[in-house]
């Protein structure tokens, strides 16, 4: 049985805002973390410690999470990281290349990632999304061994990657799907 790793709700807010950006920083923080440095450090510097996040030295100066003598070193986001909360993507290079500019051809109107890796939990979840009539928080959170509030917040990556879910009612029971394209 895989080890399943605890994260409490600092934690598992910080690494989806991480997975969320193109880049996989930690940095800035959402405005709803910005009260208590103390606090925040501690969560930052515990994701490190078991692998969650690593420190890359970078030259762009608004991932600084700390500088070490001419060095500007940013946090981010690792593979585990990205599996603990069940985002499975390939990690973006942030060893220093500047990001493009808006309004460069390189730059296209967001777009779905790619469909998650077979087997995996945020793959079921969108397998239970896709059912007709959609699936309810209980039937997600036993697919994926995950906590509520987790499965909650996968909806919300689903949501930022471009997949409209939808909620409707079975009985007084709440159920999300994803929309049909089209």
């Amino acid at each position: 049985m895989p080890k399943t790793i605890r994260l409490n709700d600092l934690q598992l807010m910080l690494l989806s805002n991480a997975a969320a950006r193109d880049n996989g920083n930690l940095l800035p923080l959402p405005e709803s973390c910005t009260q208590d440095t103390t606090r925040n450090r501690k969560a930052m510097d515990s994701l490190q410690r078991r692998g969650l996040a690593e420190q890359i030295v970078t030259t762009d100066r608004s991932m600084c999470w700390r500088e070490e003598d001419q060095d500007t070193i940013g946090l981010f986001i690792t593979d585990a990281g990205r599996s603990a909360i069940g985002v499975n993507e390939e990690r973006v290079d942030v060893s220093g290349a500047a990001p493009a500019t808006p309004g460069t051809s390189e730059q296209a109107a967001p777009t779905k990632t790619a469909s998650p890796r077979a087997g995996s939990k945020i793959g079921a979840v969108i397998v239970l999304l896709e059912r007709k009539g959609g699936a309810t928080l209980d039937e997600m959170v036993a697919a994926t061994g995950w906590q509520p509030h987790t499965t909650r917040a996968a909806l919300t990556g689903l949501r930022k990657k471009g997949h409209t879910i939808t909620k409707s009612r079975r009985g007084d029971i709440t159920c999300y799907g994803i929309a049909a394209e089209g």
